[in-house]
């Protein structure tokens, strides 16, 4: 009896371990996967921007709430003055990763796949999405974009609570056209 007794508590607490170590890494539980779909109206809000500041400065940033989004969406938007390759623009994923705020998306990022050319009003760029694997952002991945005018760059990050930020790329980029963006760029970059 006494056997069975401590089987069945070390059978518990692995089982009990396991459970907590989902939890704490993100691993998926049976039954609790979110599902990936294109929000169907998108409502961006402006919030406090949360990280502290650097040699770029303070930005602005966005969120989309999970009702409006189908899962919460932060996005965050500034300029690099100066940073820009002033002959090509933001032409390739080489420059794309060298404007990118990874230190906004964790340390712990891979590309998911090559990078698309986007248009944000007068300006050409890229896009490209990450997958996160920082154990602390479990489930989450990143969509980067740069943009420029001349020899500046804007640059947004995006973190999406799920693992296909293609899924809401559209969304970003006709968000980055917006009236709010764009006058801010054209504010921000002194045109």
């Amino acid at each position: 009896m006494k056997r069975t007794a401590i089987i069945a508590a070390v059978v518990g607490f692995g089982l009990g371990g396991l459970a907590g170590a989902s939890m704490f890494f993100g691993w998926p539980m049976p039954g609790h996967s979110k599902a990936v779909v294109t929000p169907s109206h998108p409502k961006f809000s402006e919030v406090q921007w949360p990280y502290p500041t650097d040699e770029w400065g303070k930005g602005k940033a966005f969120r989309c709430e999970a009702s409006d989004c189908g899962v919460e969406v932060n996005l965050f938007v500034r300029a690099k003055i100066g940073f820009c390759n002033c002959k090509t623009g933001v032409s390739d994923d080489t420059e794309l990763d060298r404007l990118s705020d990874f230190g906004l998306m964790g340390d712990r990022l891979s590309g998911l796949g090559p990078g698309r050319q986007i248009n944000v009003a007068w300006m050409k760029g890229r896009s490209r999405a990450f997958a996160i694997a920082d154990p602390y952002r479990a489930g989450t991945s990143a969509l980067a974009v740069a943009f420029n005018d001349r020899c500046d760059a804007i640059v947004a990050t995006t973190l999406v609570a799920h693992n296909s930020p293609d899924t809401i790329e559209p969304s970003v980029i006709e968000f980055l056209n917006s009236e709010v963006i764009v006058h801010w760029a054209e504010v921000t970059l002194g045109l």
